[in-house]
């Protein structure tokens, strides 16, 4: 018995097109790659793609880019609306605002934060949206809350993940160690990265949870310099407002942490740079 072959409806072939573009953005897709997918004819696959396009753009979702040639197909690029943006914005200010978050130093208690899957993948999208027209290779991070930012962050632009950890693990093979100044405390710290993780030349995005100073970013910076790495652009989920010079130039936040009264136990939180 020959196998019964299933003829896809338009609305079928929509769903399922939008749904194979989301699972691979920035990557290009052949046309050929859904004619054969659904047995329809290049032209009829051309219009149902200028009807997600329209769709895409009305509702802010992102942008589709047909790219020519014998290589040639259609590429998906991850956005958010500026509705949707501000809102998420306000509300995680509102979160972080909560007095009972304030920890000695200045410092904010943002584990549920990076553990709440909702937040994280808004923060992912936001941070891709941003710099998904840089050329990112990988997305780079120092353990451990900012780990979730980042594999958020290079889901929605499909590129690999690196680590950079306080200490060399034995499981990682030779490393590359450096030692940096920590920008709010000042003291000397290491941070490491195996040699293997990241090659050389490759076009880094660093992501972090919380910038004060901007010392382990710097650091980060300094290390890439190590694989000869380029630095394609820097996110920040929450800044700190500090009386001091920063360390780190042109990076975007989400949030800032733009007054803290420790005595009073308040906390002012405003719209970032991004």
């Amino acid at each position: 018995m020959g196998v019964k072959t299933v003829k896809f409806r338009r609305s079928e072939r929509l769903i399922d097109m939008t749904h194979f573009l989301l699972q691979h953005p920035c990557q290009i897709v052949p046309l050929t790659l859904f004619a054969d997918r659904y047995e329809a004819a290049k032209s009829s696959v051309s219009e149902d793609v200028a009807i997600i396009k329209e769709t895409f753009e009305q509702r802010g979702f992102g942008t589709l880019k047909t790219v020519a040639g014998a290589a040639g197909g259609v590429q998906y690029f991850p956005a958010i609306s500026e509705e949707e943006r501000d809102s998420f914005i306000q509300l995680l200010c509102g979160q972080l605002s909560q007095p009972d978050r304030l920890l000695p130093g200045g410092y904010l208690y943002m584990a549920d934060i990076v553990g709440n899957p909702e937040i994280v993948k808004v923060v992912g999208k936001l941070f891709a949206a941003k710099f998904v027209n840089e050329k990112v290779d990988v997305v780079m991070t120092v353990a451990t809350k900012g780990i979730p930012l980042a594999y958020a962050t290079a889901s929605e632009l499909n590129v690999p993940v690196v680590i950079v950890r306080r200490d060399s693990k034995v499981t990682e093979g030779p490393t590359v160690s450096i030692n940096y100044v920590s920008g709010s405390t000042k003291r000397i710290q290491t941070m490491a990265l195996s040699k293997r993780s990241l090659q050389e030349g490759s076009n880094v995005l660093i992501v972090d949870d919380f910038m004060k100073a901007g010392g382990t970013i710097n650091g980060m910076m300094s290390l890439l310099d190590e694989f000869k790495a380029r630095v394609a652009g820097i996110g920040v989920l929450v800044e700190a407002e500090h009386s001091e010079e920063r360390l780190v130039d042109h990076y975007h936040s989400i949030v800032k942490l733009s007054k803290v009264d420790i005595k009073e136990r308040k906390i002012e939180v405003t719209k970032g740079t991004l």
